[in-house]
């Protein structure tokens, strides 16, 4: 009897080791023990290197999960992810590359609310400075940020030197900005040396405008960017910076001119301090460079800049929302951000821990602490529900501004217009 007994128990212990092993009850025999790959929409992967970086940091401590990088075009990248997620596409992770597109993927319901698996983590979003909020969309949030640029200054020391001009101080006005690019543009030709370079993107130009605090880009009359729009027009038509439409036709980014030591001053995103030490240490350039803080107005304090964030968001058609959010939290984490901050690239997680990986990355200008400091930061894009067609008209009416295809105030009038019949309709 108690042999009988003994066999029936075994037996039924191993058919329920069986069942549990196929649910993964048992411990050893988990789903985080499965092979899982999760799939995530990047761009310039060639060329960005913290992309991979993290990727490697996090299969490192999850060797059961594999993360596959798919790489888009930087230019087309938020029509493509238009178009592949009305497709149906079922790509794991999407990296949210501005707010226009962020507004676009959650009004369409392509991206899952996160505020569930937040509360669940404990996460506390005060550590993003703000970012957080930025992102959050009637109570809900979809996407975690995980960069937080802020626009600023760089320069090349060797052209000061040349022409024996003092190097940039922090603390620069938009009209000192103009009158030092003068003094330090120089030559012709092919030994041509600009003072200044402004990128053909619009916000090269209208941030500088909402930095008062008292304009926005969401307007219904937007002349109060015709004084930044005049000047920077002047500088180009003086030979002070490259053409605009020259820069369109050519297809020229704002890299190439900058690391031939063609330029002397740009304004650009703190993104590009990765590639510029990047680039060092691989040979690119061989000039010494600095960074100041982002030009202002007059009358405006040292330290107001404008900013953007990168977000991560989770794909509605996913089958691994779990997995998924695992890396993200991840990847917009603390140990995230000191990934992304070895790369000298600057995370929206700022803690001491972090800043001081990123300050003390070699080939760090010594000017960059200083620079980094902030006050103010207004955001590039402030969520609207109509924000991806009012950024389309503003840069409608820059193209047509920079190109003197239209005087600054036609084009500056026109935009207004067709905003204010966007908004009121």
């Amino acid at each position: 009897m108690n042999t009988w007994l003994n066999r029936r128990v075994v037996k039924s212990i191993t058919v329920l080791l069986v069942i549990f092993s196929v649910v993964g009850l048992l411990p050893g025999v988990s789903a985080q023990d499965e092979t899982i790959t999760l799939t995530m929409t990047v761009w310039d992967l060639a060329t960005t290197p913290y992309w991979q970086a993290v990727v490697d940091a996090y299969e490192a401590q999850n060797p059961n999960v594999k993360v596959e990088l798919v790489d888009l075009a930087s230019a087309d990248y938020g029509d493509v992810i238009n178009v592949r997620l009305s497709g149906g596409d079922d790509t794991d992770i999407i990296t949210v590359k501005d707010i226009p597109q962020y507004a676009a993927m959650l009004t369409r319901g392509q991206v899952i609310p996160l505020n569930d698996y937040i509360d669940a983590a404990g996460i506390d979003l005060s550590m993003y400075s703000g970012a957080a909020e930025e992102l959050t969309y009637e109570g809900s949030i979809y996407g975690m940020p995980f960069r937080s640029d802020i626009w600023i200054m760089y320069y090349n020391k060797d052209i000061f030197d040349a022409a024996g001009v003092d190097y940039p101080a922090n603390d620069i006005t938009w009209d000192e900005f103009d009158a030092l690019a003068r003094q330090v543009t120089s030559g012709s030709g092919a030994d041509k040396i600009y003072g200044a370079l402004f990128h053909v993107w619009r916000s090269c130009v209208q941030l500088a405008t909402v930095q008062d605090g008292m304009n926005s880009v969401i307007s219904t009359d937007y002349s109060f960017m015709a004084p930044m729009y005049n000047m920077v027009t002047a500088m180009q038509k003086d030979g002070i910076a490259p053409d605009y439409g020259e820069q369109r036709a050519g297809n020229i980014h704002y890299s190439g001119p900058f690391l031939n030591g063609q330029v002397a001053m740009l304004p650009m995103g703190s993104w590009f301090i990765g590639r510029m030490v990047s680039d060092k240490e691989a040979g690119v350039y061989d000039f010494d460079w600095g960074v100041t803080a982002f030009p202002h107005p007059d009358g405006v304090e040292v330290g107001t800049t404008a900013g953007t964030l990168t977000s991560l968001a989770i794909n509605d058609k996913s089958d691994n929302k779990d997995a998924a959010w695992d890396f993200v939290q991840f990847y917009s984490g603390v140990e995230g951000a000191k990934v992304l901050a070895a790369t000298g690239n600057l995370p929206a997680v700022r803690t001491p821990e972090v800043l001081e990986v990123f300050a003390s990355r070699d080939g760090m200008p010594a000017e960059i602490a200083e620079a980094l400091q902030t006050v103010t930061v207004r955001l590039e894009l402030p969520m609207h529900e109509n924000v991806g067609e009012i950024e389309q008209i503003l840069n409608e009416a820059h193209d047509l501004i920079m190109t003197r295809s239209v005087s600054v105030e036609d084009g500056l009038a026109e935009a207004s217009e067709r905003v204010s019949d966007v908004l009121n309709d």
